[in-house]
């Protein structure tokens, strides 16, 4: 028993000393792993960050041309111009010095003109080359050591003086251009140094020294090419430049969506509508520097050109168009209306009534250049953001909203006699016009018919020269949901960023709304005016107006021809009228005897056209001189098979000037090859409707 207990106790000795050992053993080696930390941290520690940075990856996203644009017969309206170019990409661990030693290397390849050096500049770059005597600026605030670095650095660029920046020489200024762009970007993100006016020289040189120019890259950039003689340039819109970059105002919404901060990107219209289909893929290349120079370079994507748009714009009939009225109004200023009455400015589109789509878009205005000679300034976007009290046309909508809210009925017949609500104030149509119904009131445009259509709906119990209540001012906006229906004083949806939706007059008073009635108190867009003419062709479907019709693949055959389509836009039908079918039919019957009857208000213009047009005049008072109006005019054809509606506005001229006729007669006879332009572009026509088709 003894004995056991004896082996029992020895066993537990060992085995302590054992674990002693083992302790030991493990604080030893938890020492020297402390130890080597220390060494690695504080003896070695800044040798092997400066290793680190002597070996990077840096990832660089180079930009890929937009889109094309094309015309509805694909051809091609926007292209891109390719530009040498000659960039940069910064380190984040560059130093103010290695820039300028490149700047230096550069300055010998290529030439840089120092035009947008500021004075700011010039004092940055005359403290990083004379060291020395910039510290002597602000020796006394040194050695006083009152003064934190930023505010050391401004009172040294306060203190250098004019003297001082006259030390930089001719050669100098060329770097200190250079030295500017490149310490201008942003980390990792390429920065352009030189792209306007690259030689083929310069080119050349750089990229067979690349290899000692850290950072720098010889690429092709591109600036957008507008043919066609830059046709529709401001529906079109533009792009921002390389300079430039993201618009500030936008620089967020940009970055969080990808974006580098010098992308170029759409900055107004249909460029900036459609960012995300022209914007491409970027070519992504990883570069690998080991101190500071590139060694090795990896793509890792190769990028891709941005997608196409095929507008719905006809661009032969868009030339047509816009040479008629470039003549008419050239006519109206010879006419004899006196020198301050012709048409100043002139806005017409076309476009397909069953589908939205823009076959053209046309506006014009009055210029004089520097030798007082006559030139003409393309304003198409007053067709969607200049409104207009627009006259009679809208007497289509005035009969249906009578119609259908109930105070007149099919057939009812109205005497033209002008309405006298005091003493000072008579309505009246321009002419006595007889009795008339509501066809017949549409055929010679009745003022006094839709004046009584608007008594009625405000219940205004009328009497000749005695005032009366006007017992529902509820009546605007009654008249106003009606109108609204057709695309008046709303909207039209049009794919464009911006868009007037026009004037809505805010007094309540009877004869307020008889004038919105004939289209002389709330005012309508030229583009409005379009997709409520059309609502009427179609048989009532309000449809968006669009100028896009295709998104196709970039093309990938030497031909210019389109790539694969990727989504071809169908019509978008905005509202179905809540007017029944018959009393819509009742305003297509005065809209055709408009253009095709004796008393008709256009028939000496379209009566003798076989494409057997419809449509309605209109004129309202631009001011209240008498002397200067607003001409306008909508229509459709064929009658019984619409393929086309316009509308014209012309305003502030003369009541008796034919131009906004002569302008719809002339622009119909192009889209049908009638009369003078028969036969002048069959070819296009045959394949616009196959493509239709």
């Amino acid at each position: 028993m003894a004995d056991t207990v004896k082996k029992r106790k020895k066993k537990r000795k060992q085995l302590s000393f054992r674990l002693n050992i083992l302790f030991f053993v493990i604080f030893l080696l938890f020492s020297v792993l402390i130890l080597r930390l220390g060494v690695l941290q504080i003896v070695h520690g800044e040798e092997y960050e400066r290793s680190l940075n002597r070996t990077v990856n840096t990832t660089v996203n180079t930009p890929v041309p937009r889109g094309k644009i094309y015309d509805s017969n694909y051809n091609v309206l926007v292209n891109n111009k390719p530009l040498y170019a000659i960039t940069y990409t910064r380190d984040k661990n560059t130093s103010n010095e290695q820039l300028l030693e490149l700047a230096k290397k550069l300055s010998t390849l290529i030439e840089k003109p120092d035009e947008d050096v500021n004075l700011r500049d010039e004092k940055d770059y005359w403290i990083i080359t004379r060291p020395e005597k910039a510290r002597e600026k602000i020796a006394t605030e040194i050695e006083a050591g009152e003064l934190e670095a930023g505010d050391l650095y401004q009172l040294q660029l306060e203190r250098i003086t004019a003297e001082d920046l006259a030390s930089i020489n001719g050669q100098e200024r060329e770097v200190m251009a250079i030295y500017r762009e490149l310490a201008g970007g942003y980390d990792l993100v390429p920065q352009n140094i030189k792209i306007e006016d690259v030689k083929k020289e310069e080119y050349a040189r750089v990229s067979e020294h690349l290899a000692e120019l850290p950072g720098i890259h010889t690429t092709v950039n591109w600036e957008r090419n507008y043919t066609q003689d830059g046709m529709l340039r401001s529906v079109i819109g533009s792009v921002s430049s390389s300079e430039t970059g993201l618009p500030r105002e936008q620089l967020d919404y940009y970055l969080a969506r990808g974006y580098s901060r010098n992308d170029r990107v759409g900055t107004s219209y249909l460029e900036a509508q459609y960012e995300d289909v022209l914007q491409g893929q970027k070519k992504q290349v990883v570069n690998t520097l080991e101190d500071g120079e590139v060694v090795a370079t990896k793509v890792v994507t190769e990028g891709k050109r941005g997608k196409d748009l095929v507008l719905s714009i006809r661009s032969q009939l868009q030339k047509e168009v816009e040479q008629i009225v470039e003549e008419e109004m050239l006519q109206s200023k010879q006419g004899p209306h006196g020198s301050s009455q012709y048409a100043n400015e002139v806005y017409a589109t076309m476009l397909n009534p069953n589908t939205g789509e823009v076959y053209a878009m046309v506006g014009k205005k009055f210029s004089r250049n520097e030798n007082g000679e006559i030139e003409f300034i393309d304003n198409p976007l007053g067709v969607t953001n200049n409104a207009y009290a627009m006259g009679s046309t809208v007497k289509g909508a005035s009969v249906l909203a009578g119609l259908e809210s109930g105070v007149i009925h099919h057939g009812e017949v109205i005497d033209d006699r002008p309405i006298n609500i005091n003493d000072d104030d008579e309505k009246s149509s321009y002419k006595y016009l007889g009795y008339n119904n509501e066809i017949q009131a549409l055929q010679k445009s009745s003022n006094v018919y839709m004046f009584h259509i608007a008594m009625r709906m405000g219940e205004y119990n009328y009497r000749p020269y005695e005032s009366a209540p006007f017992n529902n001012p509820g009546a605007y906006e009654e008249v106003r949901n009606y109108f609204a229906q057709f695309g008046l004083g709303v909207d039209t949806g049009i794919d464009l960023p911006t868009e007037s939706s026009g004037y809505t007059g805010r007094d309540r008073i009877i004869g307020l709304l008889m004038d919105m009635m004939i289209g002389q108190y709330d005012t309508y867009t030229t583009m409005q005016l379009g997709q409520y003419v059309s609502t009427i062709a179609n048989g009532g479907y309000r449809i968006q107006p669009r100028l896009v019709k295709e998104i196709r693949e970039p093309t990938l055959s030497g031909d210019g021809s389109p790539g694969p389509l990727i989504q071809r836009f169908e019509p978008n039908i905005l509202n179905k009228i809540e007017m029944s079918d018959t009393n819509l039919g009742y305003v297509q019957q005065g809209f055709h005897m408009a253009f095709h009857t004796a008393e008709g208000t256009a028939d000496e213009h379209f009566a003798d056209r076989p494409y057997n047009a419809a449509g309605k005049t209109g004129t309202a008072e631009a001011d209240n001189s008498g002397n200067f109006y607003n001409l306008t005019l909508i229509g459709y054809a064929p009658y019984d098979n619409p393929q086309v509606a316009f509308a014209i506005a012309v305003p502030g001229i003369s009541d008796s000037d034919p131009i906004s006729k002569d302008i719809g007669q002339r622009m119909m006879d192009a889209f049908f090859n009638y009369g003078d332009y028969a036969n002048t572009n069959d070819n296009q026509n045959e394949e616009e409707q196959g493509n239709e088709s």
